[in-house]
């Protein structure tokens, strides 16, 4: 099930960050995180107060989460984008993890497709994010799901962590 996050969850979200970093740290990085920097529990906790974090939640607790909400960084400014929209007819993917043991259940798939549905109940005429190039479990996740990729541009991830080789995806709903 997927359901809008709440405040005691943000243990659970925190839980599959530190999964992801161990699993980075003993099979090698796909991302350019950074444990303490980004993502942290302090993100989750914000997201969670904006109403903006929604978790995938199962018997086992909480597998994967994502942020999702109308604000788009920056850098997304510059970027040539498949459909000139206005903001708020845009929808944003930020963070979607899914814990590193849970991998290969669908459950990655499910929150883009929550997202995509989402964004259609706004009145959204396009779902974006970001990933980095060198993330092949990320890209392959969102081209799978129907995203072009219509970018490849440096981005600060989470405004902290600079990145050179970001892809700028888009789905158009």
């Amino acid at each position: 099930m997927i359901r809008k996050a709440i405040p005691s969850d943000a243990a659970g979200i925190e839980k599959i960050y530190e999964e992801h970093f161990d699993h980075e740290k003993k099979h090698g990085a796909y991302t350019v995180f950074k444990r303490g920097v980004y993502p942290t529990r302090a993100v989750a906790e914000n997201a969670i107060a904006a109403g903006t974090m929604y978790v995938y939640e199962t018997e086992e607790g909480i597998l994967g989460s994502v942020i999702l909400d109308k604000v788009q960084p920056v850098e997304y400014k510059g970027i040539a984008w498949g459909r000139s929209c206005i903001d708020d007819h845009v929808m944003v993917i930020h963070l979607l993890m899914v814990r590193p043991s849970m991998s290969g259940r669908g459950i990655g798939s499910s929150l883009v497709r929550y997202a995509a549905e989402t964004a259609k109940k706004d009145g959204c005429e396009a779902l974006r994010l970001d990933t980095g190039g060198q993330n092949t479990p990320a890209v392959s996740l969102y081209t799978k799901c129907g995203f072009s990729i219509v970018a490849r541009a440096p981005k600060k991830v989470g405004d902290q962590i600079a990145h050179k080789d970001h892809l700028y995806l888009e789905l158009l709903l």
